[in-house]
């Protein structure tokens, strides 16, 4: 079979004096939201060239069946498939999770700590049979302040548009028709009569909360708040102490907050802070003060705390520190607890607010680790936390910490029932000079067995973007690969925050080209430092990672063996140019308004993976993309792949896969998600030589 031609239609347009020609902007419907919700809106011929690209992806995959089966095989024996969840306390019940044997969802279970009833609350596997969709994505689960209500929201085709069902857990029946149209997050009123939500506009935007009575028709929601700049989204949340309603807008760069009182004695929101160019906050209470988490004359963050009667008056409770970013901290009575990151390395770090003295906690001794905290139940007076701890080497363990007696016990520790020997494994953290002279963080993970004399594969994944970092913990996913002698890498490069805030700003807008150089360094390190060599590097990146993958491509093909490209933002200056896409106008300060601002346009369209494509050598390539996907629309891989398919000078694979029911996360289920995995391991696995 030979590989399908999209057929082209040119079509040229003007822009800050340049003409910009494109023979395949036909396959970007003008309705393309529609089809986002209905199928059936599709162009009959975009819909068979897919089907095409498929149908040859699937030739290529068909000699894989058989290893395919075995990855399968070997990443599900690694998943302790019937465990639970720890606990979490309740003022009248604990919750937590489970996942059986055969199921694919995960259950959620409670029990009355009174008459210690236990209770299914929901059932992942039997709510998706009710519903006659392959797509089954589930958004938030939550249930009421008085434990009564549960509410659940779904996407059933993977676009993002999530409807809100609420169900009462005494008669276990839903209340009504759904809420649609909403971004899919449930906040109940702390009276549980009310839930807040977002809707979304006709371009997918969270612009508009409102507040709905349950048990009522949603015709009688009332608008509580609704945003009118354009590139803002918004959210509501809870606060600590129950006392306010946060509505939050901002973009990834900025926002400000507003408060509703905790009685909705008044449905007004009140500002309490207005937004500032680059500044971002976030705002709790507890105890009589607002806590505010922010980045205003701290780059890396910090946390003040001002008394509730005198919000203009603030102090300081967690300094900032250069190049060391602050999370924001969990808030206890007597409690602080936050986690550090500092050269893509996790701290954890508490604090006795009345001593004022705070501490890292040293847990374990792996050089490179991966922590967070949660909360271990609702009583705020408690002296018990979560610690959740792995590395790449290490299984995940949760702890129960006793922060007033500084002792814990492992309440959790991951079970992989085909066996597992971290000592078999080697961690290390190696930083690679970039063009600029940067140290660039790079995680390597490989076999003991796997000799560094140049000859290995290696998998060299990035993202950086929206100042995302890639994390330290442990994945059993990985180990097909280095078992096989594949070295796993993780490029911490600029435009994630993986070494502070200035990481992100030297990563974005007119700095992107950052991002692509430290990943081109990092291979070149792993080349010279005989890791590998040349034409033996995998690259690996979805979404924005996928931007990376492309443009790397174009600027240094000779690199790779081979490059997997998840839903790719790979047409990324035509997606800017389009202020109606959901994304677009949200991300100005991420890459620049290409539209408006001439010096962004040229640089944009400097780097973009499709507009920079040569007649040149590629690697083996392998992009994926999903029909519902609103994130990344399904028109830039299948541009990119034709374009690339046109222009590339040698025979290398060049494979499509579009799922036809799905969104930018891929399939629903874990079996689902399994067998793309295999499959995308299975091409790896291939174009290296290794057949088992």
């Amino acid at each position: 079979m030979k590989p399908p031609i999209l057929k082209k239609k040119r079509e040229s347009k003007k822009i800050h004096n340049n003409i910009i020609t494109d023979d395949y902007s036909w396959v970007h419907q003008k309705n393309i939201l529609e089809v986002l919700s209905s199928p059936t809106k599709l162009d009959k011929d975009i819909r068979h060239y897919l089907n095409q690209e498929n149908k040859y992806t699937d030739l290529f995959f068909s000699d894989t069946k058989k290893l395919q089966k075995k990855l399968f095989n070997e990443i599900k024996g690694r998943i302790k498939l019937a465990d639970k969840s720890v606990i979490f306390k309740d003022k009248r019940y604990l919750y937590w999770t489970k996942t059986t044997e055969k199921g694919n969802y995960s259950i959620h279970l409670r029990k009355n700590l009174n008459t210690k009833k236990e209770e299914v609350i929901w059932n992942g596997d039997k709510e998706k049979s009710k519903f006659n969709s392959p797509y089954f994505g589930v958004g938030d689960l939550s249930v009421s302040f008085d434990d009564k209500v549960l509410g659940y929201s779904l996407d059933l085709k993977g676009s993002e548009y999530y409807s809100i069902y609420l169900r009462n857990l005494k008669t276990k029946k839903d209340f009504n028709n759904p809420i649609e149209n909403t971004n899919g997050n449930i906040t109940f009123s702390y009276d549980s009569k009310f839930l807040f939500y977002t809707k979304l506009d006709k371009n997918h935007r969270s612009k508009e909360i409102y507040l709905h009575k349950i048990n009522s028709k949603t015709k009688a929601d009332k608008l509580i708040y609704k945003e009118r700049i354009d590139r803002f989204s918004v959210s509501i949340s809870t606060t600590t102490d129950k006392k306010f309603y946060v509505i939050t807008s901002g973009d990834h760069s900025t926002n400000k907050c507003f408060l509703l009182p905790a009685n909705l004695a008044s449905l007004t929101p009140k500002l309490f802070k207005n937004f500032k160019e680059n500044i971002t906050y976030s705002l709790d209470s507890w105890n009589n003060h607002f806590y505010l988490y922010t980045n205003d004359k701290a780059e890396n963050f910090k946390l003040l705390k001002s008394k509730h009667k005198r919000k203009d008056i603030f102090y300081e409770v967690i300094a900032p520190k250069k190049n060391i970013i602050i999370g924001n901290p969990l808030i206890l009575k007597k409690w602080l607890v936050w986690i550090e990151k500092e050269n893509a390395n996790y701290k954890i770090y508490i604090k006795n607010i009345k001593k004022n003295f705070a501490k890292e906690l040293k847990l374990f001794n792996d050089n490179v680790k991966q922590v967070s905290c949660s909360y271990y139940e609702k009583n705020l007076n408690s002296n018990f936390i979560y610690i959740s701890y792995s590395s790449p080497k290490s299984t995940h363990k949760t702890l129960l910490f006793n922060l007033e007696k500084n002792e814990y016990k492992i309440v959790k520790n991951q079970i992989i029932p085909s066996g597992y020997n971290e000592k078999n494994y080697i961690v290390e953290r190696v930083y690679a000079p970039s063009h600029d002279n940067k140290n660039i963080p790079i995680t390597i993970v490989r076999h003991k067995k796997t000799k560094l004399d140049g000859r290995s594969k290696v998998l060299l994944y990035g993202y950086g973007a929206y100042g995302s970092s890639l994390g330290n913990g442990f994945s059993t996913n990985k180990l097909s690969l280095l078992n096989r002698g594949i070295i796993w890498a993780n490029a911490h490069v600029r435009g994630g925050k993986d070494c502070g805030m200035n990481w992100w700003k030297e990563g974005k807008m007119l700095n992107k080209k950052n991002t692509f150089k430290d990943y081109i360094s990092c291979a070149k390190f792993l080349i010279k430092n005989k890791y590998t060599k040349p034409k033996q590097i995998i690259g690996m990146g979805g979404s924005a990672g996928g931007l990376l993958m492309g443009a790397v491509l174009n600027e240094a093909p000779e690199i790779f063996l081979a490059a997997i490209l998840a839903v790719p933002f790979v047409d990324s200056l035509t997606t800017n140019l389009d202020h109606s896409l959901p994304l677009t106008i949200g991300e100005f300060k991420e890459f620049g308004n290409a539209k408006k601002y001439k010096k962004h346009f040229e640089y944009i369209k400097s780097y973009a993976p499709y507009n920079n494509i040569k007649k040149q050598n590629y690697p083996h390539i392998f992009v994926t993309t999903s029909l519902f996907d609103n994130r990344v629309l399904y028109d830039e891989p299948t541009k990119y792949v034709a374009k690339l398919r046109q222009y590339k000078k040698n025979k290398n694979f060049l494979l499509l896969k579009t799922e036809m029911n799905a969104g930018h996360g891929g399939k629903t289920g874990r079996d689902s998600s399994i067998e793309e995995l295999a499959q995308e391991f299975s091409f790896i696995l291939k174009v290296s030589g290794i057949s088992n």
